[in-house]
């Protein structure tokens, strides 16, 4: 029987993530949660935050915005984490220049929502989401030197 977990991060533009972990904690829209070999099976929405693995005592963390998460095992009773995530990316990529790019979008979409006329709500949304995350996940993580990139 398998003490670790198969995880992987897919976004509709690509696969983030794909390696065996120990643990994961994860952002569900109920609260966090962390999901260890042979946990029970669910699906259950995500939220912005952070997904932190671990795997043998390295810190993988990755910041995600929306999304789902699905624990389940195969045939051999292997425990499979599958997170389909609107947004997800490595806190090793988000350079001092992708903040940075990500704080003066946010500072532009609040602008923008004054002009009630103009603005797609929908789509103003998700991506004012993913910008402060982008900000909020790398000003956390910056100052914790236990991850490697």
């Amino acid at each position: 029987m398998s003490h670790t977990l198969h995880l992987k991060i897919v976004t509709p533009e690509r696969l983030v993530l794909e390696r065996m972990v120990d643990q994961v904690s994860l952002p569900t829209t109920q609260g966090e949660i962390t999901v260890l070999p042979m946990h029970i099976p669910l699906i259950a929405g995500l939220s912005s935050g952070d997904i932190v693995a671990i795997t043998d005592g390295e810190v993988v963390p990755m910041a995600v915005a929306g999304g789902f998460v699905e624990v389940k095992h195969d045939e051999e009773k292997n425990t499979l984490v599958v997170i389909l995530a609107d947004f997800a990316e490595h806190v090793a990529e988000l350079s001092d220049e992708v903040v940075e790019r990500a704080k003066a979008r946010a500072t532009e979409l609040n602008k923008q929502r004054e002009n009630k006329e103009v603005v797609d709500f929908e789509h103003f949304a998700v991506e004012l989401e993913r910008s402060l995350t982008r900000v909020k996940i790398a000003e956390k993580w910056r100052t914790k030197s236990r991850y490697r990139k």
